[in-house]
């Protein structure tokens, strides 16, 4: 449940951007709704709701949560401050290159893979297993952010759309290919 609170800010940003640009009233201010800009504005504001809230409840947010936040606020920021789109174009890139580090340096840092840590408490696994599976989420973590650099500055017009529906569909494919992969070992070795 969490992973799809997680996609709020994303659709906030894509429903916002999707708006056609129109300049509205707000307690005597002008503001423009619609277009990159206020979409990067909801971005922010939205994540920062919902990782506060998860801080509130959980009293702490996982590294990834913090990433993402931390992105979005530094990306978002400089697009806005420059009213530049550059920025956040290169905000999913550098996220999942910087988790694919996470994942990679795992095999050097600690006893586990960090996909061992994350999930070893929910699947048994033998050892070259879970090293097979961290190296699988290095390689769709750089895959990743290549196609999102990609489509990003090669096809202006749908970048929005890819980074939202695009990673979404990358990711479920992955997954779904992960717990294919996890099956297929349970069923070789059943448990006795």
């Amino acid at each position: 449940m969490k992973q799809l609170i997680d996609f709020i800010p994303i659709l906030l940003f894509f429903i916002v951007f999707k708006i056609e640009p129109r300049t509205i009233e707000i307690l005597g201010q002008s503001w423009v709704l619609g277009g990159i800009f206020s979409a990067t504005a909801m971005l922010i504001i939205s994540s920062l709701i919902v990782y506060g809230a998860f801080f509130i409840l959980q009293k702490r947010l996982e590294k990834r949560q913090w990433l993402t936040l931390l992105g979005c606020l530094f990306f978002g920021g400089l697009t806005l401050a420059f009213q530049s789109e550059t920025f956040l174009k290169l905000k999913s890139p550098v996220v999942n290159w910087l988790f694919a580090l996470g994942f990679a340096a795992s095999h050097f840092i600690g006893k586990q893979p960090l996909i061992q840590r994350m999930m070893g408490q929910t699947l048994s696994l033998p050892n070259n297993l879970w090293v097979k599976l961290n190296i699988a989420w290095v390689i769709f973590f750089i895959i990743s952010g290549a196609a999102n650099l990609f489509v990003a500055f090669t096809f202006h017009d749908i970048w929005v759309d890819f980074k939202v529906f695009g990673s979404l569909a990358m990711t479920l494919v992955f997954l779904i290919g992960q717990g294919v992969f996890i099956a297929g070992y349970n069923q070789a070795n059943p448990k006795t």
